[in-house]
């Protein structure tokens, strides 16, 4: 059984999930409609795996004989000044995730809940994993000169494939 703050707790992860895959279905929305396909693409596949993170959470609190609570949502920006502050904010708000993600990891230890802590496990790494990825867009959107640079419509093209190996992932 889970205690009430634990599933308070990840009620409220819950939330920051399902806002995440918002505001990333707004950039995508933005994205697309500025021209940039490969960003777009990018955005949509990012907001559909924030989505599953907060199935995967609503699941776990359920399971653990508590209930998970489908939250309201701010609404997120629909105006981006453009692709470089786009995916500082993306960092921005995958670095706020993962400071969540402590938090919670933190309490589950204080309340000696080692289920929720070794579920919470997996977040962490994927957490590094976030972090990395949006560094590695901005690093390369900053290689070519932002967008003032001569290199945009390749880095639009090819972002839709970029991935990031974490130590994590080369550690196994």
């Amino acid at each position: 059984m889970i205690s009430k703050q634990v599933e308070a707790e990840l009620n409220n992860q819950i939330k920051n999930e399902a806002y995440s895959s918002q505001l990333y279905l707004a950039m995508a929305s933005w994205a697309e409609v500025q021209g940039f396909e490969g960003v777009a693409s990018f955005m949509y596949r990012h907001s559909d795996e924030e989505r599953t993170h907060m199935l995967k959470l609503v699941k776990f609190v359920n399971e653990r004989g508590g209930q998970a609570i489908v939250p309201a949502l701010d609404a997120p920006p629909t105006q981006f000044e453009g692709l470089e502050a786009l995916f500082e904010m993306l960092l921005n708000h995958e670095v706020e995730i993962t400071n969540n993600i402590n938090e919670l990891v933190h309490l589950t230890l204080a309340n000696k809940d080692y289920t929720t802590h070794n579920f919470l496990q997996w977040y962490v790494s994927e957490q590094i994993e976030e972090e990395a990825l949006a560094r590695t867009v901005l690093d390369k959107l900053r290689l070519i000169g932002g967008e003032k640079g001569g290199g945009l419509y390749m880095f639009d093209r090819d972002i839709s494939g970029i991935t990031v190996t974490s130590a994590n992932d080369e550690m196994a």
